[in-house]
């Protein structure tokens, strides 16, 4: 077993997909779920005390955020630094760099959330959406400029599968 920080909070402990990659330097704690082929980088927190923690499959936390009690579906990206707060993620979503989501907010499928952004609490963001701005404003991914395709490949899970196996020093 890896030297990293994993904690048991009231008779839960984490549970880490065989196949996952969590760097040594994360901190996990409580009811926390990590599913295959996920990575959670350097200085991710993902704390499961007043409700669980669930990463799936192929989904990727990136350095320094901080998950509390939030739900992300398969082949999710967080951002570097992001910061969720009993929120649900749908499959597919990407939340950019620094991006805070409040509590009680739902993200559907393949959304993006724009780096920077501040999602208020119970906010309900539809599939396919397009977020971005202090407070969050919501467009329709179709009414935008945006490539959404090329952006989901770019940044698609399947790159960071790749990258976390290339990375093993970290995990």
């Amino acid at each position: 077993m890896v030297d990293r920080r994993d904690y048991e909070f009231e008779g839960h402990r984490p549970d880490i997909d065989p196949d996952a990659r969590v760097s040594r330097e994360a901190t996990l704690v409580g009811d926390v779920h990590v599913g295959a082929d996920a990575s959670v980088w350097p200085g991710v927190v993902l704390r499961g005390d007043v409700a669980p923690v669930e990463v799936g499959r192929e989904s990727h936390v990136g350095d320094n955020a901080v998950l509390h009690a939030v739900s992300l579906g398969d082949r999710v990206m967080i951002g570097h630094g992001a910061v969720l707060n009993e929120a649900t993620v749908g499959d597919g979503a990407l939340v950019g760099f620094n991006t805070t989501v409040n509590a009680g907010v739902d993200i559907g499928d393949r959304c993006i959330v724009a780096s920077g952004t501040v999602v208020p609490q119970e906010y309900d963001i539809p599939t396919g959406s397009f977020v971005r701005g202090v407070p969050a404003r919501v467009t329709p991914l179709e009414e935008t400029r945006i490539d959404a395709e090329s952006i989901f490949e770019e940044y698609s899970s399947g790159g960071y599968t790749d990258l976390a196996a290339r990375h093993a020093d970290l995990f």
